[in-house]
């Protein structure tokens, strides 16, 4: 069986505050709309005009809760994940789709602004943001402070 490849990054603008909240086991999930702009030329009148792309975005685990207490309505983020499509009947019998990004990154953008970086501690046994509890790779950390000659850096 073959499969697929299921990836999009995409830079735009947050378009409302992040909601955040926690599954019945504790999992914290946050989520925000993002509208991505793009110029195109009308090909009556020559003139380029804004068109806006509106994603919806869903973060999972320490992602979730870092981007909630980090991020805002109007910030400009740069969101990378997969592409996930829900389908359910409305109320009145019709059916429905749409699809959202399941975010595996969310960089803030530093082309109009500047932020200063804020280390959390890692707990023991954490599962890195967009990882899947029980897939995750353990990374052990170390208080050693590491020591470059020149020689190690290849540049």
């Amino acid at each position: 069986m073959a499969f697929g490849v299921n990836n999009i990054t995409v830079l735009g603008n947050i378009t409302r505050d992040l909601e955040l909240r926690f599954t019945p086991n504790g999992t914290a999930v946050a989520s925000f709309g993002l509208a991505v702009n793009r110029n195109i030329q009308n090909k009556n009148s020559g003139e380029w005009e804004t068109q806006v792309d509106f994603f919806n975005v869903t973060a999972w685990y320490k992602l979730a809760e870092n981007c909630a207490e980090s991020l805002s309505k109007g910030d400009r983020v740069l969101v990378s994940g997969r592409l996930s499509q829900d389908s359910w009947e409305s109320k009145e019998g019709q059916k429905r789709s749409a699809v959202k990004i399941i975010a595996n990154v969310i960089a803030p953008s530093l082309e109009f602004a500047s932020c200063r970086l804020e280390k959390n501690p890692k707990a023991e046994g954490s599962v890195s943001g967009g990882s899947v509890p029980g897939k995750g790779v353990s990374v052990e950390s170390s208080s050693e402070e590491a020591d470059f000659s020149d020689e190690d850096i290849p540049f």
